[in-house]
C-alpha cells in the first residue's frame, strides 16, 4: 500500500485533482467529507461541539449550522483550535478505519486540506500539492465560489502559507491555467505514485 497526503490551498484545485485521481484508481480519503460525517445530527461529534461552542451553532432542523460556526472559528484563532481538537482526532481514526479496508496493493489518496498547518506530512510515504498562485486562488474564490474579496482573503489567510505548503510537498502540481493543462500533471503523478507503489 502507498499512502499519499493531497492538500492544496482553498480555490487551487485539490478537489478536481482528487477527482481525477480517483478516476485513475486510487483509493480517496476525502477528511472535509469525513468531517461532516463526523458532525451528523445524533454523533458524538456533533453533541460535543454544542457542548463547546453552545446551542447557536445548530440549524432549525438540528443540523450544524456551518456558517454560524464558521463565523466564529475563521475569527478567532484559539477558537478554531477547540474545534480542531474535537473534529480531528475523529476524522484521524475514520480515515485509518477507510485505509486499513483499502487493501495491501492500494493507492490511497488522502484529501486533507489542512495537512501543512496540522503538521501532517510524516504520516504518508508522499506528499502531494496542488499549487496556485494566491491572485488565482482569490479570484476562483470570488468569480467561482461567490465570496467577497474580504471572505476569500480571510479563508486564504487562515491556512498555511504557500511556502509553507510547498516546503512539505514531494510532487507538485500547478494549476493556474485552465482544466485541459491540470489533467497531463495529474497523469504524471499518477504515473510516479504507480511506479512507487510496485516498487513497494
Amino acid at each position: 500500500m502507498l499512502t499519499v497526503g493531497l492538500t492544496g490551498g482553498i480555490g487551487a484545485g485539490k478537489s478536481e485533482v482528487a477527482r481525477l485521481l480517483a478516476s485513475y484508481g486510487a483509493v480517496l480519503v476525502d477528511a472535509d467529507r469525513i468531517a461532516r460525517e463526523v458532525v451528523e445530527p445524533g454523533t458524538p461529534g456533533l453533541a460535543a461541539v454544542v457542548a463547546e461552542f453552545g446551542p447557536g451553532i445548530l440549524a432549525g432542523d438540528g443540523s450544524l449550522d456551518r456558517p454560524a460556526l464558521g463565523a466564529i472559528v475563521f475569527a478567532d484563532e484559539e477558537r478554531r483550535a477547540a474545534l480542531n481538537a474535537i473534529v480531528h482526532p475523529l476524522v484521524g481514526r475514520r480515515s485509518a478505519e477507510l485505509q486499513q479496508a483499502a487493501g495491501p496493493d492500494a493507492i490511497v489518496v488522502h484529501d486533507v486540506p489542512l495537512l501543512a498547518e496540522n503538521g501532517l506530512a510524516s504520516l504518508y510515504d508522499l506528499v502531494v500539492v496542488v499549487d496556485a498562485a494566491p491572485a488565482t486562488q482569490l479570484d476562483r474564490l470570488v468569480r467561482l465560489r461567490g465570496m467577497t474579496e474580504h471572505e476569500a482573503r480571510s479563508r486564504m489567510a487562515a491556512q498555511a502559507t504557500r511556502e509553507e505548503r510547498l516546503a512539505v510537498a514531494d510532487l507538485v502540481v500547478r494549476n493556474d491555467g485552465p482544466l485541459t493543462e491540470l489533467e497531463p500533471q495529474v497523469q504524471a503523478v499518477w504515473r510516479t505514485l504507480t511506479e512507487r507503489a510496485q516498487a513497494g
